[in-house]
């Protein structure tokens, strides 16, 4: 395996990758992009370029391909499908695969009581269908949100971000009535606290400070919460800050809107991220790693919160399917394969070795996550924590040049999610990349 991948034959980017990005810069939107890395093919944890340069992808699209790169078994659901009929708006007919998806679905999300499902085309819409369900259902029309929160970028979600200013700069006024209010983000908290000796003031500030004197209780229709905030950082917040949202959900006749996007689907070493928590969400959005590629998302919420009539909400796209092929071959490889089981048990494996780091290089603050959702925080020294963006950036430059895909987040943190099912073999390579990296930097 060590003689196969990465294999860097052309320093990237190769003359035909420079050529890719030139044309690209004339004709596309400015975006997000990370490296120069123009992709010719990719199987399982693989990718080639361009020039012929073989990668190993531990960034998986932000957690798209959780179960590696064209996965023969969605492939073939996805070229079946496609010889069939490729779209038939199933937002206004029916079909059998969207009904077995949706199935699959509402039996997979926590909780026993019955659910229902509405397909999306992305994380952001499905999203902006939970916010336009908890109005309808609750008749309330103010939300919570989190700082450091990423929800998507349409002009609704947006409005629910709280991860970098450039996000939002530029696209005010947005959706009224959002709260933002600190995460339970332990290692920087907002209020110089400690816990457990906090308490997680950060959740009970609700009812002691916002709900007495900014918004009534009344008022709100739903709080919207990442289990563990992704773009924000990879924070996990103690298990006690879920349920006293929880809480204060029941407690107030507010929907709780678990925003499972990146976590979702086995990426935590459980098929949800809240299950670690056992809190049952009143909805569930999920997308990226739902169909490993094809653009799909859902949100999957309690019957009884359902839509009142036809026409409140719908899409041309959501339920796709093709994107319903290949997520339900995804969710066979999950569950066949036992992919959850072993995101855990390689998740364990992946974050002792990135400990013993971290008590070896002193640039690296904290180390955390869930599963094979990981990250390291990087700071100028541990006492000050002083972020250090520019030596989380150079690592992941050098990390590519040496053959491993690897994305930052959060103020100075870079994330860990190779696919699932990636052989432990690679696994190791690429530890071993991370690791030749780390020396270097810190001589």
């Amino acid at each position: 395996m060590k003689n196969i991948i990465p294999n860097i034959a052309a320093a990237p980017p190769g003359p035909d990758a420079a050529k890719i990005i030139a044309r690209e810069a004339g004709v596309m939107a400015t975006t997000t992009k990370h490296l120069p890395l123009a992709v010719k093919s990719a199987s399982g944890a693989v990718v080639e370029d361009v020039d012929g340069n073989r990668f190993l992808d531990f960034a998986c699209g932000v957690c798209v391909t959780n179960i590696g790169h064209c996965h023969p078994r969605v492939v073939a659901a996805v070229r079946d499908q496609a010889s069939k009929f490729l779209s038939f708006a199933g937002t206004d007919f029916y079909y059998d695969v969207q009904a077995s998806v949706a199935e699959r679905l509402a039996a997979l999300v926590p909780g026993d009581s019955p659910k229902k499902v509405f397909f999306a085309n992305s994380g952001t819409e499905s999203v902006e269908a939970a916010v336009k369900l908890a109005k309808r259902k609750t008749g309330r029309h103010q939300f919570v949100s989190f700082i450091g929160a990423f929800h998507g970028r349409t002009l609704g979600a947006n409005s629910f971000i709280g991860c970098k200013a450039v996000q939002r700069q530029g696209f005010f006024p947005m959706m009224g009535g959002v709260l933002q209010i600190p995460y339970a983000y332990c290692y920087r908290c907002a209020y110089h606290e400690t816990y457990p000796q906090c308490g997680v003031w950060c959740a009970k500030v609700l009812e002691e400070i916002y709900f007495k004197q900014i918004v009534a209780p009344e008022e709100i229709a739903a709080i919207l919460v990442e289990p563990i905030q992704g773009e924000g950082g990879y924070i996990v917040p103690p298990d006690a800050f879920l349920l006293e949202l929880r809480r204060i959900c029941d407690a107030h006749g507010i929907l709780l809107v678990a925003d499972e996007v990146q976590t979702g689907l086995g990426r935590t070493g459980r098929m949800f991220a809240v299950e670690h928590a056992g809190i049952v969400p009143d909805v569930v959005t999920v997308a990226k790693g739902i169909a490993s590629g094809l653009p799909m998302g859902a949100a999957i919420f309690k019957a009884e919160h359902d839509f009142p009539v036809k026409g409140s909400h719908s899409n041309t796209f959501g339920g796709n399917p093709v994107c319903c092929a290949a997520a339900m071959a995804t969710l066979d490889v999950l569950e066949k394969d036992k992919l959850v089981e072993k995101a855990a048990a390689d998740g364990a494996y992946m974050r002792a070795r990135l400990e013993a780091w971290q008590r070896r290089y002193e640039f690296i603050g904290d180390v955390r996550g869930r599963g094979m959702f990981l990250a390291c925080e990087f700071v100028v020294d541990r006492e000050s924590k002083k972020t250090a963006a520019d030596l989380a950036d150079a690592i992941v430059e050098k990390c590519f040049r040496k053959g491993l895909i690897l994305i930052p987040c959060g103020f100075s943190s870079i994330r860990l999610i190779p696919p699932l099912n990636i052989g432990r073999d690679a696994l190791d390579r690429g530890l071993e990349i991370f690791e030749e990296v780390l020396a270097e930097v810190a001589g």
